[in-house]
């Protein structure tokens, strides 16, 4: 569901002296494929003995596709476009590698499987996490405490959403687009493009106001949809563009008295609130 992605935080773990990079995505860790078969064998030539790996076994090769994704992760040449698995995925991958490294990874990766299991049990620990996560990477904690309430504000939403027979991911991302549009003018796929973003989160590169006229579209939208108990596709479009319509309305207000836009170019990826870089 849309409400469960996070940005795309990318982290070095080390298992055994070797770094495995690994990154946040849909609420689970993803771990560089290339990286794990390489703490696991030794080889050489990684992406030869990867594709040797799925020539004999036809049965990894076939559902290969299904777990394994292309993610971007920061390497010491930029961001890159890198294929990772989650823990899941990494585990079909370990039965294919006859190597008695794998017992000590999988270990590993039970450890790591089993985190997520308590923060599934307590969801105050994956809250934390996520606070760490934006911190280590330079984050404000003043931008952090809006994020991580607009991220309360966005899954109130979509709770609301799915509770009135909104079930279609290409229905959450109508949705969404018509909040947006309503109040900035653009689809997040046009702010997107308006912050020169690719891959990266939107919401991770809004500066403080940006982050405060989304929340407002959104809990609007929220307490709309109680309101007139909205059903439906249509009804909750409707509803989506009528509170987009109250943020975008105080956004231009606020635009006519301070003759400043509130959508800036500028984001994150290259002008930190606390001026620490970020990749």
């Amino acid at each position: 569901m849309a409400s469960k992605n996070l940005s795309t935080i990318t982290q070095i773990a080390v298992f055994r002296g070797n770094k495995v990079r690994k990154t946040i995505h849909n609420n689970e860790w993803w771990f560089v494929v290339e990286d794990v078969v390489f703490v696991l064998t030794d080889s050489a030539n990684i992406k030869d003995y990867i594709n040797k790996m799925r020539s004999r076994d036809p049965e990894l090769d076939k559902g290969y596709g299904q777990f394994v994704h292309t993610l971007p992760i920061d390497t010491a040449g930029g961001r890159q476009n890198m294929n990772c698995a989650n823990v899941e995925g990494i585990f079909r991958i370990i039965q294919s590698i006859p190597s008695p490294k794998a017992e000590p990874f999988k270990r590993w990766l039970a450890r790591v499987g089993y985190e997520r299991v308590k923060e599934i049990e307590d969801p105050e620990l994956a809250t934390k996490r996520t606070r760490a996560l934006y911190k280590a990477k330079g984050y404000a904690d003043s931008w952090i405490a809006k994020r991580m309430r607009g991220i309360e504000v966005r899954e109130t939403l979509t709770d609301e959403w799915q509770k009135r027979e909104i079930k279609e991911q290409k229905e959450y991302e109508i949705l969404t687009a018509e909040i947006s549009k309503a109040t900035f003018d653009m689809t997040p796929s046009q702010y997107k493009k308006f912050k020169n973003l690719k891959k990266e989160n939107l919401r991770d590169h809004m500066d403080d106001l940006e982050l405060i006229f989304t929340m407002l579209g959104e809990a609007s939208t929220t307490e709309i949809t109680r309101v007139k108990d909205a059903k439906g596709f249509l009804e909750n479009k409707s509803v989506a563009q009528k509170g987009g319509k109250i943020a975008g309305d105080a956004r231009k207000k606020l635009e006519q008295e301070t003759g400043k836009r509130v959508s800036t170019r500028k984001n994150y990826l290259k002008n930190p609130q606390d001026k620490k870089l970020l990749n």
